[in-house]
């Protein structure tokens, strides 16, 4: 794929002439191989946004055309469905039918600023004077650096490009540089749909080849990056110094807690939607199953078997219900921190080793329960973003919360009861920024998405000065929970 940067409207090669091999992690066969932008790319990207930016082409475009511009591109994505989905299956390994379902939400997340677009054109402030006019007017903040993981490349690449562009930003998108090749189609669907020259970029790349001039060039005003923690506060850091907006998604150590009166059969299929889907590389997978002591032996024994039973497999293996780690790299991590957690104390109830046999050429880590951790344990204080779960117990509600809430993070969590009054106060109660009651994983685009504590910060919550000493926390609740998820049938 030759010139596979967009830099001011045209596809460039890298400066430098940098490339990269893209393999999948499925088999390890050859995707691609794809430009590897350095710093000199990435200033020439940001030049031209800020250019474009300043020329007011787009930032001035009234905002019902911005709208419907970005209707337009959900349209085209819809039409465009199945190869995006073939592209993203090949960059992750995940299941050709999750990458569909993300196409869905991705078309959906364009849909939805489309039409939010000119609905907030201000608000009028009482000055407490008759001859005095005050008024409150959203403006586009400017170049915004938009810097994407590699777990779920073009859908949080989405939930930043399309409200930049409802609200008139110009953007420099750099993708994870192991999963480039839906980022790239996006580009080409942006170009394709008439977007002006230089309004959006793309840089291919690492972050330490490409991604330095994202956080401290003074010609960007916001950068906006979903990943890791310790390269958050990096990117945190560097911001400060010419004091940008920055909007952080760092992901968590999220709690899934079950009360005893739960419905049981829900919570275990939920229990393992929550650990294992993609592999557990989700940033709110329910990573810590806390469960009520009662149950636990019972609840446990129930999720080891039915683990042991997912079948593993290629995005196009049919009868795949989960698939392989991005690489070798993490698939080295996640086998250390569970070796570790064992160190410790720790038990491992069933996984714990890769994938052999017809897995071999794939960097596959088997799911894997944990129990006999203590709240000390790096595998209950540590991200491992990968299949495994670790057991704790509890006894009484102050317990479970005082557990759940043991955590540096605070991206998402859950509670299973059957009491209403219960599930309200341990919600309330729970420090973290998505709350799923009698559910796990569900989210809305119209709703709040984002952390506590270090999990992350930036948001926009609201029109008054009020906001921002508040946290703005997503409570879900499913009135019927159900046994629904990719499990199910175990």
């Amino acid at each position: 794929m030759p010139e596979t940067l967009f830099i001011d409207g045209r596809w460039v090669s890298a400066a430098a002439g940098g490339t990269r091999e893209i393999h999948c992690p499925a088999d390890g066969t050859l995707v691609a191989v794809v430009d590897e932008a350095d710093e000199t790319d990435t200033v020439r990207a940001i030049a031209a946004a800020r250019a474009a930016f300043d020329r007011g082409e787009w930032a001035d475009t009234p905002m019902p055309e911005r709208g419907a511009f970005l209707l337009r591109v959900a349209a085209m994505l819809r039409e465009r469905k199945e190869e995006f989905a073939e592209a993203e299956s090949r960059d992750t390994g995940k299941r050709i039918v999750e990458s569909r379902i993300d196409m869905d939400d991705i078309a959906a997340c364009f849909e939805y600023y489309g039409r939010l677009a000119g609905n907030d054109a201000g608000r009028v402030v009482d000055a407490g004077s008759a001859d005095v006019l005050s008024r409150v007017v959203y403006e586009p903040v400017g170049v915004c650096a938009l810097i994407t993981p590699w777990n779920y490349p073009l859908l949080q690449a989405a939930w930043k490009i399309a409200p930049a562009l409802a609200a008139g930003n110009s953007i420099v998108l750099k993708p994870a540089e192991l999963t480039p090749h839906t980022a790239i189609l996006m580009m080409r669907v942006l170009e394709d749909a008439g977007l002006p020259r230089g309004v959006a970029n793309l840089v291919l790349g690492s972050g330490a080849s490409a991604g330095g001039p994202l956080s401290t060039h003074d010609d960007v005003d916001m950068v906006s990056f979903t990943g890791g923690l310790v390269t958050g506060r990096i990117i945190a850091a560097n911001a400060a110094a010419t004091v940008k907006k920055v909007a952080l998604e760092l992901g968590g150590k999220n709690p899934n807690v079950i009360f005893a009166d739960a419905d049981f059969d829900a919570a275990v299929d939920n229990a393992l939607n929550a650990a294992f889907v993609h592999s557990g590389q989700v940033c709110s997978a329910g990573a810590r199953l806390i469960v009520e002591a009662s149950i636990a032996e019972r609840f446990v024994d129930e999720l080891v078997r039915r683990a042991e039973g997912i079948r593993l497999g290629g995005p196009f293996d049919d009868a795949a219900e989960t698939g392989p780690l991005i690489s070798a790299a993490h698939r080295d991590k996640v086998t250390a921190y569970v070796e570790k957690g064992v160190e410790e104390g720790a038990r491992v109830r069933c996984g714990g080793r890769w994938g052999d046999g017809d897995l071999a050429d794939g960097f596959y880590y088997l799911p894997t329960v944990i129990d006999k951790v203590t709240r000390g344990m790096s595998v209950v204080r540590d991200e491992a973003f990968g299949p495994v779960v670790t057991v704790e117990t509890f006894e009484t509600e102050d317990e479970a919360v005082a557990t759940a809430n043991d955590t540096v993070y605070g991206l998402a969590g859950a509670v299973w009861s059957q009491d209403a009054g219960r599930v309200q106060r341990i919600a309330g109660r729970l420090r973290h920024g998505t709350i799923w009651i009698n559910d796990y994983h569900p989210y809305l685009p119209q709703a709040e998405w984002g952390g506590f504590k270090q999990s992350g910060f930036g948001r926009e919550l609201g029109p008054t000065g009020l906001a921002e000493y508040q946290e703005a926390k997503h409570i879900y609740q499913n009135l019927r929970p159900a046994v629904t998820g990719w499990f199910a049938n175990r």
